[in-house]
């Protein structure tokens, strides 16, 4: 994005502060001093830009001062030639048609830098997912030093919003970069092909590599520990990018902190009818419709006083007799069907004949129509503990999602104040809460070690999580999410971790942290209070 604070820092040159203090020229002469003055070739699209700012946040009722610094970082795609470009801005006409030129991202981010911190400070990139998300959601609710509050399991009232402190910054640990994904937020794409050079699994892991490079380098920070925080599709990146940058970047990173976690599509609640005969999604999805079917009260018989044991047993049943029931397939007979479809009603609360009449496997979509339909509700997705009503009570799966519509308005206009205010970021173009990735996105991905990119549903990439792990025995993971996320459930995320390719010896090398809360687990400040603390810990024990 093309920065336009003043004249002078637009065109960022002696060149340009000449100008401005010459008398005025003629037409010509203007014309060719101003053709001197801006940059020439491709350089002149995107430029790296910065604001800086300072301020305060008290955490654990200590303050802690930072310099905010909210800028652009420029990367371009894969197979960028840095020779060929700059003969192209050497070359005779640079003014030619920049949808010709090669494809490049300014890339948005806010960083924190504790000040007096030094380079030693641990240091943690932090995204959000979508793919094609911006990162308001982590910056202005979970760790950023100003937090908008929201309900947290229902609408929000409109503006004003509510900004405060955030006490459960992660400021007091680490230097904190809020990065916005190409395309999203703050940040732009221009050029040749720019969707194909950013938008995908394997285009956009590059695209972090090669901004972490150039941040590490602009700061200093080369030296300082290193963490990755990624939440939702945020985690597949933090897969992809935690062993490009080892392998391609020969960077190593203190630790790894995921987030609602999804790292192999197959195991996607959301379509699993779309890949038939792959039945685990159905396995991993079934302990957050318990939790939920429990937090509704909608459970049949007697309902358990505490939510985690009743979670244990139906953990147990998934991966034992639900499991194998499914594994049968058509051999299953009539009598076990029906015992099974007995447990499934018992444990989410749907009828029995509903989950005969599926097969046994129910979807997150339609497990959201059905269970509160007979009081025309839908469940929530992102967040289960939410509910609206429902706009088709005959849909087979639910039509949208109460959580997002109870929230999405308070984060939009929260962060564009505090940019535009606090942070003095002076962006004339609109932030984009959602870059329009699709069907752009492509979601083929080269797994290392494998002969071809493989792509669609069957997208996994525990290889590259695992083959991070192998090449730096010291890197560390924390697996963290909400029981009440249908979007990533819960248990997927252990399944994932618990399935990675790596040896024993690693497997201590992972920790895991649930809480009651839903996909974006800081909406409950409780959660938020238990997911500041246990990541700062985290962080404390790994930075050393």
């Amino acid at each position: 994005m093309i920065e336009r604070r003043t004249f002078t820092a637009m065109l960022g040159s002696a060149a340009a502060a000449a100008l401005l203090a010459r008398p005025a020229l003629g037409a010509e002469a203007a014309k060719e001093a101003a053709a001197a003055a801006k940059p020439a070739g491709p350089n002149r699209i995107f430029q790296p830009s910065e604001v800086t700012s300072t301020g305060s946040v008290t955490i654990g009722g200590k303050p802690v001062a930072y310099q905010a610094v909210a800028g652009t970082l420029v990367v371009h795609g894969p197979g960028w030639n840095d020779v060929a470009w700059r003969e192209q801005a050497a070359a005779p006409s640079p003014d030619a048609d920049k949808a010709g030129l090669p494809a490049e991202c300014a890339m948005f981010y806010t960083a924190y830098f504790k000040q007096g911190g030094g380079s030693a400070r641990p240091l943690m990139f932090l995204y959000n997912g979508g793919p094609g998300s911006a990162t308001l959601w982590l910056h202005m609710g979970a760790f950023g030093p100003r937090r908008v509050v929201v309900r947290e399991d229902g609408h929000t009232l409109p503006a004003p919003y509510p900004v405060v402190n955030n006490a459960f910054s992660l400021l007091d640990v680490a230097d904190l970069v809020f990065i916005d994904a190409p395309g999203a937020g703050f940040s732009r794409i221009a050029g040749k092909d720019k969707e194909k050079a950013f938008w995908g699994v394997d285009a956009d892991a590059h695209a972090f590599t090669r901004f972490i490079q150039q941040f590490l380098g602009k700061y200093g920070r080369w030296n300082s520990p290193k963490y990755l925080f990624g939440e939702s599709y945020g985690t597949t990146r933090s897969a992809v990018l935690a062993n490009e940058l080892a392998s391609s970047a020969s960077i190593d990173l203190n630790g790894v902190i995921l987030l609602s976690t999804i790292l192999n599509f197959d195991l996607s609640v959301d379509s699993p009818g779309f890949n038939p005969g792959v039945d685990t999604a159905y396995i991993t999805g079934l302990p957050t419709m318990a939790a939920t079917a429990w937090y509704h009260n909608r459970l049949a018989g007697t309902r358990p006083a505490e939510l985690e044991p009743f979670l244990r047993e139906v953990e147990q049943f998934a991966l034992g007799d639900y499991s194998a029931a499914l594994q049968q397939g058509g051999r299953l007979s009539a009598e076990a069907r029906q015992a099974v479809a007995q447990r499934l009603a018992n444990y989410t609360g749907l009828p029995a004949d509903y989950i005969l009449k599926s097969d046994l496997r129910v979807s997150g979509g339609q497990f959201s129509q059905q269970l509160q339909l007979p009081g025309g509700l839908t469940t929530g997705r992102i967040d289960t503990r939410f509910s609206g009503p429902s706009l088709d009570v005959l849909s087979k799966e639910a039509q949208y999602d109460p959580m997002i519509s109870a929230v999405g308005s308070a984060y939009v206009a929260a962060w564009n104040d505090y940019a535009r205010g606090a942070l003095k970021y002076p962006a004339e173009d609109g932030f984009k809460i959602f870059a329009d990735v699709f069907p752009a996105w492509d979601m083929a991905h080269q797994s290392p070690g494998m002969p071809m990119a493989f792509s669609g549903q069957t997208t996994n990439v525990m290889l590259d999580l695992a083959m991070a792990m192998k090449q730096n025995p010291n890197l560390k993971v924390l697996n963290t999410g909400g029981y009440f996320d249908l979007a990533t459930p819960y248990f997927e995320g252990v399944y994932e971790m618990e399935h990675l390719p790596i040896p024993d010896s690693l497997r201590a090398n992972i920790e895991y942290k649930y809480f009651p809360s839903g996909h974006m687990v800081y909406l409950n400040e409780g959660s938020l209070k238990g997911l500041h603390d246990t990541v700062a810990d985290f962080v404390r024990r790994t930075s050393r």
